[in-house]
């Protein structure tokens, strides 16, 4: 068995979450796992034979992690989880569910499959981004999504540089810019214009937000580049980085951001029969084959 001790973590006070957990639990205790669930849902179980545990530690621990709910409760654990290289599956209790994989309705046979050995193992790089004022670290934190600069306010304007390996790329007047992983390309960025990069590729994209002028156009490039944003001091406000739309950290006029891959990556596991183009067709109402 590929897999001896589990972490479970839900999305909590969620009653389709909950039913799904309770399933989760009896399969694992029918196969014999050693089980750590997160703290948080903990009490949403019926029965024993499991151990609590915080996120960081089922992340020190768990051969693999079973995340139950949307996109938005596997990216929080994931953002923690890739830290320590854990195989990550989700059973999707949500909205679109790009990231989670795992009918509820199917919870058993799938399980199953997974615990025979029938899976795909994928691995996702995520960001690291840094904050510096006047050559100091600030701040810093990671994504698997996206990392966006943007306004507290809605609809206000920034000025802004765009640098790429010390490159200059471009200056802008804009609402913000969102630089997104192949993961994020069709989350926020996909919403913004951006294109849908294949989760194999090793790019990103940059996505302006509403810029001032026409011309401005998303543009991907390599993922092993640095993406340096230097915020300009006729900004009259300060701004924010949010990563996943989570972890929001202040940047002042004339601050510097530094984007680029994080060492860790995210261990995802997919059913035998994952396909990204048919997760493509459904979550997005693609048209089917016409022959």
């Amino acid at each position: 068995m590929p897999f001896k001790t589990i972490g479970l973590i839900g999305k909590p006070a969620h009653e389709g979450a909950n039913k799904s957990l309770n399933a989760i639990l009896q399969f694992l205790k029918r196969k014999g796992c050693r089980i750590l669930v997160e703290t948080k849902v903990s009490g949403m179980l019926q029965g024993n034979g499991f151990e609590t545990a915080e996120l960081e530690n089922i992340g020190l621990q768990a051969d693999l992690a079973i995340v139950v709910g949307g996109d938005g409760n596997m990216l929080g654990a994931a953002r923690i989880l890739a830290k320590h290289d854990v195989a990550v599956v989700g059973v999707n209790r949500g909205n679109l569910g790009f990231l989670t994989d795992i009918h509820p309705d199917d919870i058993d046979r799938q399980l199953t499959c997974l615990f025979n050995g029938e899976f795909v193992r994928e691995q996702r790089f995520i960001l690291q981004v840094d904050v510096f004022r006047e050559g100091i670290q600030q701040s810093s934190n990671s994504a698997i999504n996206e990392v966006v600069l943007h306004h507290g306010k809605v609809a206000h304007m920034m000025e802004f540089e765009v640098y790429i390996d010390d490159n200059f790329v471009f200056s802008q007047r804009s609402d913000g810019l969102i630089v997104a992983t192949p993961t994020g390309s069709t989350a926020y960025s996909l919403s913004g214009g951006g294109p849908i990069l294949t989760p194999n590729l090793d790019a990103l994209t940059l996505v302006p937000m509403f810029p001032h002028t026409l011309s401005s156009r998303p543009i991907v490039v390599d993922a092993n580049s640095v993406v340096r944003m230097k915020v300009s001091n006729d900004n009259t406000d300060n701004l924010q980085v949010s990563c996943d739309s989570h972890i929001a950290l202040t940047v002042f006029p004339g601050d510097e951001i530094h984007i680029k891959k994080n060492q860790d990556r995210l261990s995802l596991i997919h059913p035998k029969d994952y396909n990204y183009f048919n997760v493509l067709r459904t979550k997005l109402g693609w048209g089917s084959k016409l022959y």
